[in-house]
């Protein structure tokens, strides 16, 4: 209420007057009202106001400004506006060097004046919303304006404010200063201090909270934002309770005894699981009891337990040199659900001289330890002999309780005598040798053996072979299959009973490979050496014929009947090689001599099932004279068409009509003598493999996958032995039958490999599926079954992502340019280590690194043989490394897409989550308030977001493409 000491000039220009309100409260006001005269030019000067470290500030003035109509005549100049300016200065050391600079130069006041209100910067000029007028005044209405402005951004210590007149009634009645600040804060058991906003009105200043009260932060440290208007928002991450403390109303306490925490995700402390103790307070863990046990993967609200008791109810069955042992689960299991059983098997010696396990001859069906099911059959036991075996069940913990006596179920056992027992000796990829020894006491002399094997899972068909000896070779089988053979003798009494089955596998077709290379090699080098003598007598021979007069012409060497020639091209007998139908002269002709012409009347089209480059593509039956009626895909040539058209539409009929192979889409024949032109091949039900995995995503099993891409596999091992390359593998070109059998199918891109099967073919021109294409095809147009290779691995990619677009939404120029940086298609979620890694073979730079078909189809075989191999799954590093060098690429709206979670993408946008940086800060609480509720989504959604964060927080440098 004192004197403020603000400067005016001119000095007869504003007053400052002591009065009061309307409610005769005393104010101080700074008054001007010099209306009367012409050129007013009055100013008003504050104090120094230190700003405080704020940037932007808010001046609030309230005032009163008199009506000039109300004002009586005679008035000189009336204004009803006023100005207001402010000028920054550090202080009073910028006012000793101006006062110094004036009087070095020896300025006048009024020089002195003009130059410090040149520095001054407008604000604004300020209008009243209301004004008095002389009635007002005798009636002691105060009409009070208040006008606020903001002030910013300041980088000084403080400034001055200054007001000018020219030619107003006004009376300031209050200049409130101020700024805004966000309040010191504790959320979340995180403490955030009193921060000042930034100078620009939109700015957020984040500030990192600090966790208090004996907690930690839950993934990364806890942030807020301070806005302009000093509120907190956005909060990003919390603290929770560190292990062995529990949140109650906002502060972590400890866990009592008998209670515990461990994980972070946890909200309170959980009383100890059974047969587990906490004995002091804060526990992050209980220990067992005695007696009981835990293992590093049990999760810690897991009981503890014990090793099972023995198996109950052991029973055998014998028959002959085999023994079915089976058994019922222990009665106590320990509290475990891995219970798995153990077979110690000894052989009873002569005489009582003791017990000596089992040989390793002795075959257990399916294994000795770790049976999960409660029975086993074992066989190649010798005949006429006691054995005793000792059943032991174990779990989890067996392996801990060193001080835990193994419990057994025993039985003793005596065979029988034994029947023919059948043994393999050498085996190929389509035969197998078999041995076996005469009964021991037959009902008479054995005239002959009856051979009986089938496919296994396929006993209704089979085949039965005879024998005079002990030992034959069963040829005519299929690689890496597993077969059942039975035995039998006649006598003269009649057959007596087959043999209990035996089961042998062919070998795959890379090991047969394998195995016959080096025979191969040794019969390379024999040819070699014959051909080489050969030629030297056909020499001596030539010399020797030249003493004669005339000429004896040869007899046909009979190996030249073997021998065929077809349209210009060696065949040999066993040998199939593809013929380029455009080396036909007449490309009709080829059409005719690979396809069957197929009468129009055998044929009923029933509906449209889709549309292909040349015209509509139909299905319906086909009822050939003397076969079953079968449903077939009509591809049609629509009307109007060219002569070359029509060859080109043919081209692929011809092609196809040289395969026969069950992954290799079949062909029916073709209807060319009648219009609409067409192509009949066999119906797959389910239609085009990309969009069959689109429509049941998630819904196979790893096996059932593995075998879709083992299918395609043995379709291009087929084509590769063929000398043939197809040019565009990918999943839209497989299609899958009703038993999803896959099959190769379009071979509309393809091309004939030379001789040399390194050869490639190069093509003048045509599109290119760039994101399924080998880096050399790309550049080079150089398409070798290596090339079709690459493409088998994008494949297998669209395959285990169930039908994701390879490199998402990438352009073919960021395609090609990743792919020559070395980056190659992160692992697909839940994606075989095992299968990713073949499919980075596939991605070798160098075409003569990647592997074969005929490994790919072994190694395929393989896995399917032993699932177990298929149970750890791709890193996520892997993953990660190559999508972090796309992460500028990708949207939020691309991202749900690529994690299934599209459906969310305009609520993240609502909720201001429009960046990947924003969306990696999000806990399941914002997913909550953005409106994802259910838990399912919300784990999926968060899972990823921790990895997002994880190697957002390891990439120190952006990897740009």
């Amino acid at each position: 209420m004192g004197d403020l000491g603000w400067v005016a000039y001119p000095k007869n220009g504003w007053e400052e007057i002591g009065e009061v309100d309307e409610d005769y409260a005393p104010i101080h006001t700074y008054q001007v009202c010099r209306v009367m005269e012409q050129n007013q030019n009055n100013w008003l000067h504050t104090n120094w106001i230190l700003t405080e470290g704020a940037q932007r500030v808010f001046i609030e003035l309230k005032f009163t400004l008199r009506d000039c109509n109300s004002l009586p005549g005679g008035v000189g100049t009336c204004k009803e506006t006023f100005n207001m300016y402010y000028y920054e200065t550090n202080g009073d050391e910028e006012e000793i060097e101006d006062g110094e600079m004036r009087d070095g130069t020896g300025m006048t006041e009024e020089e002195d004046r003009l130059m410090k209100e040149s520095r001054y910067i407008k604000i604004d000029t300020i209008a009243a919303d209301e004004s008095f007028t002389e009635l007002d005044l005798g009636d002691r209405v105060m009409k009070l304006n208040t006008e606020v402005r903001d002030l910013g951004p300041l980088t000084r210590k403080g400034f001055y404010l200054a007001f000018q007149d020219l030619g107003a009634c006004i009376a300031l009645v209050s200049v409130r200063v101020f700024y805004k600040r966000c309040p010191f804060l504790v959320k979340s058991l995180a403490e955030f201090p009193d921060t000042i906003p930034g100078s620009e009105a939109s700015q957020l200043v984040e500030v990192v909270g600090h966790c208090v009260n004996n907690s930690l932060p839950l993934y990364e440290p806890p942030r807020m934002h301070c806005s302009t208007e000093g509120e907190w928002l956005v909060p990003i991450g919390k603290c929770v309770c560190q292990p062995g403390f529990e949140e109650i109303n906002g502060s972590c306490k400890v866990c009592k005894m008998g209670f515990y925490r461990s994980l972070l995700d946890s909200l309170a402390c959980s009383k100890c699981p059974p047969h587990s103790v906490a004995r002091q307070t804060g526990a992050t863990s209980c220990s067992c009891e005695d007696g009981y046990y835990k293992i590093d993967s049990d999760p810690p609200n897991m009981a503890c337990t014990r090793p099972p008791s023995a198996p109950r109810n052991a029973i055998s069955n014998v028959n002959e040199t085999s023994v079915f042992l089976e058994w019922s689960v222990p009665m106590e299991t320990g509290g475990r659900k891995d219970v798995r059983y153990n077979i110690l098997c000894r052989r009873v010696l002569p005489d009582g001289r003791g017990l000596e396990e089992c040989g390793p001859n002795v075959r257990f069906l399916p294994r000795r330890v770790a049976l999960s099911n409660t029975s086993v059959m074992v066989a190649d036991l010798q005949s006429h002999t006691n054995y005793s075996f000792l059943l032991e069940a174990v779990n989890g913990v067996s392996e801990l309780a060193k001080d835990h006596a193994k419990q057994y179920v025993s039985l003793n056992v005596t065979t029988n005598q034994a029947g023919i027992v059948v043994r393999k000796g050498h085996t190929e990829k389509s035969s197998i040798a078999l041995s076996w020894a005469e009964p021991d006491r037959p009902n008479g002399i054995i005239l002959e053996y009856e051979i009986k094997y089938f496919e296994k899972e396929q006993d209704s068909s089979y085949t039965i072979i005879k024998s005079k000896e002990t030992e034959m070779v069963v040829e005519g089988l299929k690689p890496s299959s597993v077969y059942i053979f039975q035995v039998r003798a006649r006598t003269s009494a009649g057959y007596g009973a087959f043999s209990r089955r035996f089961e042998f596998q062919t070998s795959p077709y890379c090991e047969y490979i394998t195995a016959t290379s080096e025979r191969t090699q040794a019969l390379i080098v024999a040819v070699a050496i014959t051909l080489a003598l050969v030629l030297l007598a056909v020499v001596a021979g030539f010399l020797l014929s030249g003493r004669r007069c005339g000429y004896s012409k040869a007899k046909q060497d009979p190996e030249e009947e073997k021998m065929h020639f077809h349209n210009g091209h060696i065949k040999f007998p066993g040998v199939r090689t593809y013929i380029d139908p455009l080396t036909y002269e007449d490309p009709n002709q080829a059409v005719h001599e690979f396809a069957q012409e197929i009468d129009v009347s055998f044929i009923s089209i029933e509906r449209i099932i889709g549309a292909g480059e040349f015209g509509e593509v139909c299905s319906g039956p086909l009822r050939l004279p003397g076969k079953r009626e079968i449903q077939v895909a009509i591809k049609t040539l629509k009307a109007g068409y060219t002569e070359q058209q029509r060859r080109d539409f043919l081209w692929e009929a011809s092609i196809m009509g040289q395969f026969n192979h069950p992954n290799i889409i079949r062909l029916e024949g073709v209807v060319t003598k009648s219009k609409p032109v067409m192509i009949i091949t066999e119906y797959m039900e389910n239609g085009s493999l990309d969009t069959f995995l689109k429509k049941n995503d998630g819904q196979f099993t790893v096996i059932q996958l593995v075998g879709m891409l083992r299918g395609i596999a043995s379709g291009m091992r087929y084509l590769s032995d063929m000398g043939y390359v197809h040019r565009d593998l990918a999943a839209r070109n497989i299609l899958v039958n009703s038993n999803l059998v896959c099959k190769v199918s379009d071979f509309g891109l393809s091309r004939v490999l030379e001789d040399d099967p390194e050869a490639a073919y190069t093509t003048r021109g045509g599109k290119i599926p760039i994101r399924w294409t080998a880096p050399e095809a790309i550049a080079y147009r150089k398409f070798t079954s290596a090339s079709d290779v690459w493409s088998y691995g994008i494949v297998m990619w669209e395959v285990m992502s169930y039908g994701e677009r390879p490199y998402w939404e990438m352009s073919n120029q960021d395609v090609i340019k990743a792919i020559e940086e070395s980056y190659r298609l992160p692992g697909p979620m839940d994606c075989p280590e095992a299968l990713y890694h073949l499919m980075m073979d596939c991605w070798q730079r160098e075409r003569s690194n990647r592997p074969k078909f005929d490994e790919i189809v072994c190694l395929l075989d393989k896995l399917i043989r032993n699932p177990s191999s298929l149970k750890k799954l791709v890193n996520s590093s892997h993953r990660w490394d190559l999508w972090v060098c796309f992460f500028c690429l990708f949207t939020v709206g691309e991202w749900l897409d690529s994690i299934k979670m599209g459906r969310y993408t305009e609520l993240f946008m609502e909720g201001g989550y429009s960046s990947l940086e924003t969306v990696a800060q999000m806990t399941s609480e914002d997913l909550r308030r953005v409106g994802v509720n259910l838990a399912g989504h919300q784990k999926k959604i968060i899972t990823n977001i921790q990895e997002m964060r994880v190697h957002m927080n390891s990439t120190n440098s952006t990897v740009n493409i």
